[in-house]
């Protein structure tokens, strides 16, 4: 059940991957990634509309059902994430600007960008970080602005 929200949100959301990988990953997130992670579901009744999957502190995957999206059920995932690790990392696609915007307004600013996907395909990454550490230097904060266009907050130069 969580694999199916995972592909029907993620066939929304990275609409730019072929249809044949979203498969071949639905498979993995099902037989692998799922069972090696500290997984939150929210429900509504007992059907599983969302779900979280942690690894320490990265969230390895937030996602809701497409027909549940917009209620908040995201935010209370992440936020319940938050309180439980207190520092959160994770990576999303830079092509998914709903993704981005989301995590923004959540506080995430972005730390890191690599330019290709765990597939090697060339669809960039960005790594992003809540809370932002107070080490973070204006200068490297300039620099992500301008690769990534993810800084949030007062961390705008």
């Amino acid at each position: 059940m969580l694999a199916d929200i995972w592909h029907a949100a993620s066939a929304i959301s990275h609409h730019f991957l072929p249809e044949h990988l979203l498969e071949t990953q639905k498979k993995l997130v099902a037989e692998k990634y799922l069972p090696e992670t500290e997984t939150w579901v929210a429900v509504s009744g007992e059907t599983p509309i969302g779900f979280v999957g942690l690894i320490d502190s990265f969230i390895g995957g937030l996602f809701v059902s497409p027909d549940c999206q917009g209620g908040g059920i995201g935010s209370a995932l992440l936020d319940h994430a938050f309180r439980l690790k207190g520092h959160l990392l994770l990576e999303v696609y830079a092509a998914n600007h709903r993704a981005l915007a989301f995590y923004r307004r959540h506080g995430f600013c972005g730390i890191k960008r690599r330019a290709t996907d765990d597939n090697g395909l060339p669809f960039p990454l960005i790594m992003m970080q809540k809370p932002v550490p107070t080490s973070w230097q204006r200068s490297e904060a300039s620099v992500l602005a301008r690769e990534t266009g993810s800084l949030c907050g007062s961390d705008r130069p």
